[in-house]
């Protein structure tokens, strides 16, 4: 893994993302499961139940890769990266709307846009010898 950077960012993402789901957890009792505005957690980053469901499943993803081999940890982060840089963009438009349903507030789209860049730029950059979708097994 010390020779992999997408195996190392994705292990460490998905630690901290499973992390923060649990977390998330704490804070939300009473809130509906999508509601479109939650409790915060960490005093800044809004959530509902479905947003730390999300959390454990991405970081389960990346952790999952991570453990796995260079070429699935390239492909998880390049897609959980390719995917928060759209829900960082498209949140800003979703705020004091009824579409909001993982209660996201303007904290969370700028912590997603930074995730999105060190998971792509890890994604994209690193081990270029090594295919997101190429078969064979990459350590």
């Amino acid at each position: 893994m010390r020779s992999s950077p997408n195996r190392l960012v994705a292990t460490i993402f998905g630690a901290v993302y499973l992390v923060v789901g649990a977390l998330g957890f704490a804070v939300t009792g009473g809130v509906g499961f999508i509601a479109t505005e939650g409790n915060l957690l960490l005093g800044v980053f809004e959530v509902n139940p479905l947003h730390n469901t999300a959390h454990l499943l991405i970081g389960a993803a990346l952790l999952i890769a991570g453990l796995s081999n260079a070429r699935a940890a390239k492909a998880v982060n390049i897609a959980v990266g390719a995917v928060y840089l759209l829900l960082g963009v498209v949140g800003f438009f979703l705020v004091d709307t009824a579409l909001n349903i993982l209660a996201l507030n303007t904290a969370d789209h700028f912590l997603h846009l930074a995730s999105a860049l060190v998971l792509l730029g890890v994604g994209l950059g690193a081990e270029r010898g090594v295919r997101a979708g190429a078969s064979g097994r990459t350590a």
